[in-house]
């Protein structure tokens, strides 16, 4: 039992070690060491402001349920293997981050991609890889969200109906006479028939 625990403790302390080590290491390549006299702050910038009323194009990524799985079709032993369709869902109620009016839109206009749960469900397996496949799902999303903020065109009337009708039946007409004379004019090229 005690070599057990030396052994126990002296892989612990290889573990902490590896870690130690690995978080202090600079690559030869890192941008520190190529360029020493660079004064470019690198960092990663903390996302915008939330706006209720306007739609930025920023999704928070933690309110989404992303899964991958294996892709349909052509790819040969790849999509096998590996796991490149994006399924991404998003609770549409639970969204703090569009606009009632959006929510309201996009349940209206997109009720056969929402589950019974209320989960807006978009998929991608445009391409064979697994981030592209993503960025594109991510992008969807923008465009129905960009589109549900839109307003919707008013509902014409029915005299504006009957006006275009009755447009539309001038120009088949139109069309249909010059059809007619053309028509009598290749005729009038033929050579007669002595029937």
């Amino acid at each position: 039992m005690l070599k057990l625990t030396k052994f126990a403790s002296s892989s612990l302390c290889n573990r902490s070690i590896k870690t130690l080590s690995a978080a202090y290491f600079k690559s030869d390549i890192s941008l520190d060491k190529l360029y020493p006299n660079s004064k470019q702050n690198i960092f990663t910038p903390s996302p915008p402001s939330l706006d209720k009323d306007k739609f930025n194009g920023f999704i928070p990524v933690d309110q989404l349920q992303i899964t991958y799985d294996r892709s349909s079709g052509a790819g040969g032993q790849n999509v096998n293997k590996v796991a490149t369709k994006v399924d991404l869902r998003f609770h549409v109620d639970k969204a703090n981050w569009i606009s009632e009016a959006v929510k309201e839109r996009l349940k209206e206009d997109h009720k056969m991609k929402i589950n019974k749960e209320g989960f807006l469900i978009i998929k991608s397996e445009l391409t064979r890889y697994q981030q592209m496949n993503l960025a594109d799902a991510l992008e969807k999303l923008r465009t129905l969200i960009r589109a549900a903020e839109k307003p919707k065109r008013p509902e014409m009337s029915a005299e504006t109906l009957e006006k275009i009708r009755k447009r539309q039946e001038m120009a088949a007409n139109q069309r249909l006479l010059i059809k007619r004379q053309k028509s009598g004019t290749k005729e009038g090229r033929k050579a007669p028939t002595l029937d």
